[in-house]
């Protein structure tokens, strides 16, 4: 483990055998169903689609609270007191949690936390890259740590494709016009994290079987990706069969590495059921 200790939110879809590997610690943010509130990764995903289709209306997510991060700072710190605690964030324009953190690291000199302008694997790529570099590196101090951080979410890239645009109405994020157009046309925006936001870009017309692919192969093209470790994204509800030709397509395009990520309760509630994404360090 060395000096640094890698804390998370668990919106950054982190698989948790990586983030056991690595002691890689998630912070859950989480999902208010009415008036019951349950922690991200608690429950299965399901259960937001389950609750979509009986009430036709979504649960609401929220990030980590800062009695969520002092609890965590403190059970680390009683552990291993002479260590730093890396905190790497969700996308503070999204959520509360990087300024919760902050809030939770007052008093706290031990404390460094660094918005990383992603989240789910775009966030999660950059914590295992940086829990992989600690691994090699052990002796490497947290204002190395931070230097590389900062290369690193600069280099991120990461999009996905919704199935469908009727989670992302529900949600506030497009109209009731825009949704029944891309129902009629058979539209799928792709969205994109730019500086932290969530932005619709591209839109891919047919079936995902189709255009899944063609968007791997222009996503990764056009983002000049690296071909040493490609993260594909995938919501429940996406078929075996897609996310099999998928990864054909990317080992033939010469991905060394390729990891899927399942997403979890706080991007399933915004992007839905079916969806595909990936994520990835640009090249120069």
């Amino acid at each position: 483990m060395g000096n640094i200790v890698i804390v998370a939110e668990t919106g950054s879809d982190l698989p948790k055998e990586i983030a056991k590997r690595f002691s890689v610690i998630l912070v859950p943010m989480h999902v208010t169903f009415n008036d019951v509130t349950k922690d991200d990764g608690a429950f299965p995903v399901e259960e937001i689609c389950s609750y979509y289709e009986e009430h036709q209306k979504l649960p609401k997510t929220s990030g980590c609270s800062p009695e969520d991060f002092s609890v965590i700072f403190d059970e680390v710190h009683e552990k291993w007191p002479e260590k730093q605690i890396l905190h790497l964030a969700y996308s503070a324009v999204t959520t509360c949690s990087f300024q919760s953190a902050l809030i939770a690291a007052e008093d706290r000199d031990y404390v460094t936390s660094i918005d990383t302008r992603q989240v789910s694997a775009g966030q999660g790529l950059i914590v295992f890259r940086i829990a992989e570099m600690l691994e090699k590196n052990p002796e490497i101090t947290i204002e190395e740590a931070v230097k590389m951080i900062e290369t690193l979410c600069v280099q991120a890239r990461m999009s996905f494709l919704p199935e469908d645009l009727e989670y992302l109405r529900a949600g506030g994020r497009v109209s009731n016009a825009v949704c029944l157009g891309g129902k009629l046309l058979n539209l799928h925006p792709s969205i994109e994290t730019i500086d932290g936001y969530l932005v619709a870009k591209k839109k891919y017309r047919g079936r995902m079987e189709r255009i899944a692919i063609k968007f791997l192969e222009e996503f990764t093209q056009k983002e000049n990706l690296l071909k040493e470790h490609l993260w594909l994204l995938w919501s429940t509800g996406l078929s075996a069969e897609v996310r099999e030709k998928v990864e054909e397509a990317a080992k033939k395009l010469e991905y060394k590495n390729i990891t899927w990520i399942k997403t979890g309760c706080v991007i399933t509630t915004h992007g839905g059921p079916g969806a595909f994404g990936m994520a990835g360090f640009a090249g120069e």
